[in-house]
Parts: structure tokens; C-alpha cells; sequence
């Protein structure tokens, strides 16, 4: 996931949890929008890829859109999972006439754990990461060492033909592994 993607979900986060808040003061869907585009203001640069969408969203809003199209087009805009996820939530509830401050409040709840696991799992891999780093470059600087320590006994292992075939035999066992460790950690979380 790019960077992008990460900042845009944590102003989704924001955004989703003014929303709620508005509405648990009391405020329609309508206008705890506008008081979430006040609030996300607040917290984030005009040119941010949040704000311009409640920016859309709102003059949506004033231009007497329903809500459940304005929620599917910016869903379909944005083409995020979460953000998908949460509209098609919406959407349901609106129509239906279910509890939506419920609705939101539990879609909120959800989200955001989402995101603390993948931030759980993004920190463990961080570190895995330079584990995997650390590990590649040991055996380069073994081989230094060793050059510059005990120059006879390289000049067994790289000297003749049984050294360098055994030694190139090893280097693509080291590249194998080498690959396969870059595999296994960078997967898409």
C-alpha cells in the first residue's frame, strides 16, 4: 500500500469519526458532513485528498444531491476498501431507516481497529526488514574478513577450480535464499 493510501485512510478515520460525532449531538447526515468538513479544516492542509472530497461532497450537499448518491459516487471516486465498505454500510441503513448512528459508530469501531493491526503488522515487518538487511550483508563482510585476515586459506577456497565451483555453488544458494527472503518480507499487508 502507498503512502498515499496510508495518509488517506487515517483522514478517513478522522473524517468518519467527526461525522459520528456530529451526529451523536444531534445533527442529520447532512449537515454532521458539513461540521466534519469544518472539523477536518482544522486538522488537515485545503489541497489534502480528504478535504477536497468533503469539499465535493458538501457542495453536493447544498446542491440538494441525495446523500446515498453523493456517498456511492465518492466511493466509486475514491475506490478505496474501507472507505467502499463504509458507504455501502451507509447506503443499507439510510434505506432502510436503521439506527445510523449505531451503524457509523460500529463502522468507525471497525475501521479503526483495521488499522492498528496493520499498523501492528507494518511495525513487526519493519523490523523483520532490517533483520533480513543485516543477515544479507554478514556474509559479504565474513568474505572480507576473511580476504584480509587469512588471505592462504581464501586462496585455497577461490585459488583453484574445486574452490571456485564450490564457492559458486554457494553463491547461488545464498542468492536463492537471498530471493526467497525478499519474498517473504515484502508482502502487501
Amino acid at each position: 500500500m502507498g503512502k498515499k493510501q496510508k495518509e488517506f485512510q487515517d483522514e478517513f478515520r478522522e473524517a468518519i469519526q467527526s461525522v459520528s460525532a456530529s451526529m451523536r449531538v444531534g445533527y442529520s447526515v447532512e449537515n454532521a458532513m458539513k461540521e466534519a468538513k469544518r472539523d477536518l479544516s482544522l486538522l488537515y492542509k485545503e489541497d489534502s485528498a480528504i478535504q477536497r472530497e468533503f469539499t465535493h461532497m458538501v457542495r453536493q450537499i447544498y446542491l440538494q444531491v441525495p446523500m446515498e448518491q453523493i456517498m456511492e459516487e465518492w466511493s466509486e471516486r475514491v475506490g478505496q476498501e474501507d472507505v467502499r465498505n463504509f458507504v455501502n454500510v451507509f447506503v443499507m441503513a439510510k434505506r432502510s431507516g436503521g439506527n445510523m448512528l449505531g451503524i457509523i459508530k460500529s463502522t468507525t469501531d471497525q475501521i479503526r481497529e483495521k488499522l492498528e493491526v496493520r499498523a501492528e503488522i507494518e511495525t513487526m515487518l519493519a523490523a523483520r526488514k532490517y533483520e533480513f538487511k543485516v543477515m544479507s550483508a554478514i556474509p559479504f563482510g565474513m568474505i572480507a574478513y576473511m580476504k584480509i585476515s587469512f588471505p592462504e586459506f581464501m586462496g585455497a577456497l577461490y585459488g583453484n577450480m574445486l574452490g571456485i565451483g564450490v564457492m559458486s555453488v554457494c553463491l547461488g544458494i545464498y542468492f536463492g535464499a537471498y530471493m526467497l527472503g525478499e519474498k517473504i518480507v515484502n508482502i502487501e499487508v
